[in-house]
């Protein structure tokens, strides 16, 4: 009954493995609510170009002046992408954007988008030119080199993702309290088993609150003496729905890759 449950969701999914879906394309975070305007100033809205028009495919995190940390997956199509900067409303101009091109991609080696299991789903992006840094753009703070956050740990998730599955897609950004689960937690059978390795981080799962499509390579941001970090990159979500019960919305854990990140700013 599994592996037909695996199956029919991979004919439903275009971007589905072994019951995993990724959570990229125009699309926003489940159970969430409107963020305040520039409340998170290293969001990033990466979009790609097709025809004359660009979409909003993916989140991302500023970095650096002109590097973006995004998920790998993001990034496997052959396109054209930019990003834009101090966005809020995707369907208005707000006054604050910065719109850059991308010139060059960097995945890390061992990405293989046919098996996301294996991890590795991180991605820098080079910009063409510098970001101005202000109050409405500014630089992402990232943890120390192999920290762990606790079981339950308040995080909160933000991104241009569906508010339910296959649901709306709001033009502001949204964000949503994603606690942690631990991996001891949600590499059990009753959560994600295997799928889930030491590279990730597990957040939420309660069937509320959850990333969905359109927040792949957003951050996971979690306080850390009273600054926000980001310790996750929006990785993928059940294939049974963005929101499934004891299916925690999975990020790429930022703290396994510090040096690989370092190397390649």
């Amino acid at each position: 009954m599994l592996r037909l449950l695996v199956l029919a969701a991979l004919v439903l999914c275009g971007q589905c493995y072994d019951g995993v879906q990724f959570m990229e394309d125009n699309t926003r975070v489940v159970g969430g609510t409107n963020a305040a305007k520039n409340a998170w100033p290293w969001q990033i809205s990466l979009q790609y170009q097709s025809g004359s028009s660009w979409y909003h495919t993916c989140g991302g995190s500023l970095i650096r002046a002109n590097r973006v940390l995004t998920a790998a997956h993001c990034v496997d199509r052959t396109v054209s992408f930019r990003v834009a900067l101090g966005e809020h409303n995707l369907s208005q101009n707000d006054g604050t954007e910065q719109v850059i091109s991308v010139s060059r991609i960097v995945k890390h080696a061992s990405w293989n988008p046919n098996n996301v299991a294996n991890g590795y789903d991180i991605a820098i992006l080079y910009l063409a030119s510098n970001a101005v840094l202000n109050s409405y753009v500014k630089l992402a703070a990232l943890p120390s080199d192999g920290a762990v956050l606790a079981n339950n740990y308040g995080c909160i998730i933000t991104g241009w993702g569906r508010t339910s599955t296959n649901g709306s897609l709001p033009s502001i950004l949204q964000q949503a309290p994603l606690p942690v689960v631990a991996h001891s937690t949600c590499s059990t059978s009753s959560y994600w088993g295997s799928t889930v390795k030491t590279t990730m981080v597990c957040a939420g799962g309660d069937g509320v609150t959850a990333g969905c499509n359109g927040d792949s390579g957003g951050p996971l941001n979690c306080a850390v003496n009273g600054v926000y970090q980001v310790h996750g990159i929006a990785s993928f979500v059940s294939s049974l729905g963005c929101n499934a019960y004891l299916k925690p919305t999975v990020f790429t854990r930022v703290s396994a890759y510090i040096s690989w990140i370092n190397a390649n700013v």
